[in-house]
């Protein structure tokens, strides 16, 4: 048998050949294939468990997995001149041969389980660091009381929260799944993005959501440009809207603006605004209107609340004016963006003037009428009422 002084000697020289890893992970390796050398039989599945194990401890230690398979294949080759059948290999040739049968096989089985315990062990650590990294994302964008550990999990995430970052949540035809090739698309567009801290990209109920730094106007700009480069790029075009928040500081401060982002998507989609940017610094006027909403809710009825006796609801009606408004009161222009005459426009609007007492062609009238429109649109009146 191999003495123990050589076995050490070989594993520290394939220790260093592996880049100086750890002698420990080679576990009874140089014994064991000494042993089934010897005994011309192959590794046992009870050795072999043990070298699988081996490959998940190097794999949670963060071993490269090339590095560990040097470490064995290096070790396996300094032992051979020292194995007793090639020492004696002028004596009996055909032994060596048989040896090395054995001792491809033997290591062949080795890195094979050591190969199957790393895989199995990095698979585990991607889906403990996807839930880690899911559970992150939704304390830090639903506000979690745990500010301290949020704070910790931003730091190791690239996000310095002790400045002032925004939100941009992007809304797309198709739901965004996490693995989507889109997501990594924008995570290449926003690298780079001024500050020092990288983005966050994320996926939160089927959207896409992004954290980023926003020292100044110029920053979100900069990154609400690379998200607008990337979106228009995409291989399967598909209609997008971002909505970006205003910049807030603290982990408290991403979650607010989170929200903010949220509501200017549904305000959006309620006032029918088609913009590629829906910034919510645009949408603070309607958001004044919204803080009292019985109050809107009262003005909308009393103005509004007679269209409902016209022929086919006051749906037509309400669109008209909606147009109408949109189009600075020019009745041709109001005809062509809905696809009538300028006489049926007309007609609709002096069906409003009759039913309401409000003529949209005066000004004091108009100014009542816009606003009602508005919080009709705001609070989903009339199907809301």
């Amino acid at each position: 048998m191999i003495s123990s002084e050589v076995l050490d000697e070989i594993a520290q020289g394939g220790a260093q050949d592996a880049g100086g890893l750890p002698v420990a992970l080679l576990g009874d390796f140089l014994s064991v294939l000494s042993s089934a050398v010897m005994a011309g039989t192959p590794v046992s599945s009870q050795q072999l468990r043990v070298y699988r194990a081996l490959g998940e401890r190097a794999a949670r230690d963060g071993v490269a997995m090339r590095a560990l398979l040097d470490l064995y294949l290096s070790s396996a080759w300094r032992l051979w001149r020292h194995l007793p059948p090639v020492a004696a290999a002028r004596t009996d040739p055909d032994a060596v041969v048989v040896a090395g049968e054995v001792m491809l096989h033997a290591v062949d089985d080795v890195v094979a389980a050591l190969a199957e315990g790393f895989q199995l062990a990095r698979r585990s650590l991607v889906r403990e660091q996807e839930s880690a990294r899911r559970e992150f994302i939704d304390d830090l964008l639903g506000g979690s009381a745990n500010v301290v550990g949020v704070l910790q999990r931003a730091a190791a995430a690239g996000l310095d929260l002790s400045g002032p970052h925004a939100v941009a949540v992007v809304v797309l035809e198709q739901p965004v799944s996490r693995d989507s090739a889109l997501v990594h698309d924008l995570e290449r567009a926003v690298q780079g993005a001024k500050g020092d801290a990288q983005p966050l990209v994320a996926t939160k109920d089927e959207r896409l959501v992004i954290v980023f730094a926003a020292p100044d106007r110029a920053a979100i700009e900069h990154v609400t440009d690379r998200l607008k480069a990337a979106l228009s790029a995409q291989r399967r075009a598909q209609p997008w809207q971002i909505a970006l928040s205003r910049a807030r500081v603290g982990a408290d401060g991403v979650a607010a603006a989170y929200r903010e982002a949220l509501e200017a998507i549904i305000l959006a989609a309620r006032l029918g605004l088609t913009a590629p940017v829906i910034d919510v610094v645009q949408l603070l006027p309607y958001h004044v209107l919204l803080r009292d909403r019985a109050a809107l809710a009262d003005l909308v009825e009393t103005t509004l609340g007679p269209l409902r006796i016209a022929r086919g609801g006051a749906g037509p009606l309400l669109d008209t004016l909606r147009v109408y408004f949109g189009s600075g009161g020019n009745s041709a222009r109001t005809a062509r963006r809905l696809h009538l005459s300028v006489r049926a426009v007309t007609y609709r609007l002096g069906r409003v003037r009759a039913l309401t007492g409000h003529d949209p062609a005066e000004q004091d009238d108009r100014f009542a009428l816009q606003v009602a429109v508005l919080g009709a649109a705001l609070l989903g009146w009339p199907a809301a009422d």
